[in-house]
């Protein structure tokens, strides 16, 4: 314990992070926990960083009134919130008194994480912030704990916003009208292709960048889902983990994966692959959609919808073909639950990919495709307006990769939006002229 404090104290460098468009915290005046999660190496620690360095700028605290601990780290191992008091006394010892704000990285790794949190902010000695890679520190576990003692914020990968700023490219109207609009357009093929996480912006290398995305995948599978859960039929996880790699911005049916288990001969219970599916939307790893509808048991017997939490994951699918369209809508997927929408797929005699709910009412629908031509027209309209009709939703309209124009049909006018100027928030100034009838 004292080796970590006194290498906390005097040796670790707090790196020069990239600031992320998180809302602005500042730890003075939190009076509640404050959990940062998401998908591993999407930026979190960097961002517990970004808030020390902001501390100490202000000129009202030192290191000694800070205490960072990384539990990922192997001279954690075993750490137990009985063990929390002994690196409390390790850092009044080396400091001369206690601290004032508790830095706790990857708290997911101490069991009955939930209870030590309560216990330290009953105490009121502390300011409290967290990071965690599953997402069970957004629901069930941490509210039933806390019960109102915490407030949350959403960590992914880099956002195209984000990765823009990232690039040094600076966004106003005139930029869209320039040279500036095909590196744009570049930045963001880029994004579709590799994702944004941020080791892999910063490699210029594709083989490098490939392998980063591999071994990101490798620690979710072994060390969030075997270890974690102690899953001993990793034959069911391994083919579910490489179809969702290939299928994904597609229907995933529980019930058709055990079919299709039975068929190679592998045993595998439907309630064995839904838990799988929930443990991989836990360890953020997949983002699944329900079907829209006010029932919640139609909701839980329909096929879930399935994206990526990044990208990039597509890139380790073995599909033979660019799946351009899957990827386009993957982003979109990917933004809805950045900006933590309670979003849906819409699929009656037609299928609409994205409806958005707001309190009781759905309030918009998205349908995507990589482009609108004489061959899908009717197909990608005939989806979006069946569920704008049936749901009375007053806003949305078809997501292309670059078209930008307003189609007519059945009494309808429905814009056509590129992805990249909707991930913008470009397309708000018209928002409710969307859709006219």
């Amino acid at each position: 314990m004292l080796q970590i404090v006194a290498e906390w104290l005097r040796t670790t460098d707090l790196p020069e992070p990239v600031p992320r468009e998180s809302p602005t915290v500042d730890p003075r005046n939190l009076r509640s926990i404050l959990a940062v999660v998401g998908p591993r190496r999407s930026g979190k620690t960097y961002y517990l960083y970004q808030l020390i360095r902001e501390l100490l700028a202000s000129g009202e605290t030192s290191r000694t009134d800070i205490l960072f601990v990384d539990f990922e780290d192997y001279r954690l191992q075993g750490f137990k919130p009985t063990d929390m008091d002994g690196l409390l006394s390790a850092f009044q010892q080396l400091a001369g008194r206690a601290p004032r704000f508790l830095f706790l990285d990857e708290i997911q790794h101490v069991p009955g994480w939930s209870r030590l949190l309560r216990t330290l902010h009953n105490r009121g000695q502390f300011v409290v912030i967290v990071s965690g890679s599953n997402s069970s520190l957004l629901g069930g576990e941490i509210a039933t704990e806390l019960r109102g003692r915490y407030r949350e914020e959403r960590m992914l990968p880099f956002s195209f916003r984000e990765i823009l700023k990232y690039r040094r490219l600076s966004l106003d109207k005139v930029t869209l009208h320039t040279s500036e609009r095909g590196r744009l357009l570049g930045i963001f093929d880029q994004y579709l292709r590799f994702g944004g996480f941020p080791e892999t912006l910063a490699n210029p290398h594709e083989l490098e960048k490939r392998k980063l995305l591999q071994t990101y995948f490798q620690t979710i599978f072994y060390r969030d889902i075997l270890d974690r859960h102690r899953i001993k039929a990793r034959y069911v996880l391994e083919p579910m983990m490489r179809q969702l790699l290939e299928d994904y911005a597609a229907l995933f049916s529980v019930s058709t994966f055990a079919k299709h288990l039975a068929s190679t001969g592998l045993p595998g219970s439907k309630r064995t692959i839904a838990n799988y599916l929930q443990y991989l939307e836990e360890a953020f790893f997949v983002i699944a959609n329900e079907k829209f509808a006010y029932s919640p048991r139609r909701r839980m017997m329909n096929p879930r919808k399935v994206y990526l939490i990044d990208p990039g994951f597509g890139l380790l699918g073995g599909a033979f073909t660019e799946k351009r369209g899957a990827l386009l809508e993957n982003a979109v997927a990917v933004e809805l639950f950045r900006q933590q929408r309670r979003m849906f797929y819409f699929k009656e005699r037609y299928e609409c990919d994205f409806i958005v709910q707001e309190g009781t009412r759905a309030t918009e629908a998205w349908q995507v495709c990589w482009e609108v031509n004489a061959k899908n027209e009717r197909r990608e309209l005939r989806g979006f307006l069946e569920a704008v009709e049936t749901l009375k939703i007053p806003r949305g309209g078809i997501l292309t990769y670059d078209q930008e124009e307003t189609l007519k049909a059945d009494g309808h006018r429905v814009r056509l939006i590129p992805v990249w100027k909707w991930l913008l928030g470009l397309h708000v100034e018209r928002e409710r002229l969307e859709i006219q009838s």
